[in-house]
């Protein structure tokens, strides 16, 4: 619990600036509160660190810089915030109760997003296949998204006036949000407690594998996800950290 207030506190101090532009509660600062909560994971348990581990809290670094920068660039162009006058709910209109509400909800939603590595830090799961797996999904992700954006600069840069759909934007026409969905899906993965789980199921063994309503117990109900016949992973060495 500990953990995660402070990295709640990470999120809402980065998250702040949405005070100043209402809509940089989920924008900019959401990418900074990522980056910040990336810093945070580091420093809380570097003691527990293994390089897997090491290189999740690094990409959220990674992909909050990223995103914030980014995002600080275009708001930057009068263009586009002309352009999007009427779109988004400007400064006037939202109450300072509001803006409370939606600074202390985005936060803790920010440190959700990311607990799946602040439970495998917290739980000393180490690197192992799921921690790997997740990595490298994240890491395509990012590279989806920065490589979107460059794309789209460069073709706006030659062409400002005209719609882009060079490079990525020739197999979808929001790449960079493609990416994004891909960045969380593998921080999911990642936290996927299968090591955990198998750990549990040996010491229950131990404790109970003489016990035939617990042999029962054990053959018929999912050991992890509901209504997906997987009964046990005991015998599965690879989740091993």
């Amino acid at each position: 619990m500990k953990t995660f207030l402070i990295l709640l506190v990470l999120a809402l101090i980065a998250s702040s600036c949405g005070f100043r532009k209402y809509v940089w509660f989920i924008s900019i600062g959401y990418g900074a509160a990522v980056a910040l909560i990336g810093a945070g994971q580091l420093a809380l348990s570097f003691h527990a660190l293994t390089v897997g581990t090491a290189l999740q809290c690094v990409l959220f670094i990674l992909y909050g810089c990223r995103l914030s920068g980014y995002l600080v660039y275009r708001d930057r162009k009068t263009a586009y915030t002309r352009r999007m006058k009427g779109e988004v709910k400007q400064n006037d209109g939202v109450s300072f109760g509001a803006k409370l509400a939606i600074w202390i909800s985005a936060s803790i939603l920010y440190v959700l997003q990311t607990s799946p590595v602040t439970f495998r830090l917290m739980n000393g799961s180490g690197t192992d296949a799921l921690c790997v797996t997740g990595l490298l999904i994240s890491a395509a992700g990012l590279t989806l998204e920065a490589t979107a954006d460059f794309q789209k600069n460069k073709a706006k840069k030659k062409n400002p006036g005209r719609f882009v759909d060079t490079g990525l934007f020739r197999l979808v026409r929001c790449p960079n949000y493609f990416g994004e969905m891909i960045f969380w899906t593998g921080v999911f993965v990642s936290g996927i407690m299968f090591g955990g789980a198998r750990r549990l199921e040996i010491r229950q063994d131990k404790n109970y594998g003489d016990d035939p309503e617990y042999q029962k117990y054990k053959s018929t109900t999912p050991i992890m996800i509901p209504f997906i016949p997987l009964y046990s992973v005991k015998d599965h060495k690879w989740l091993v950290a």
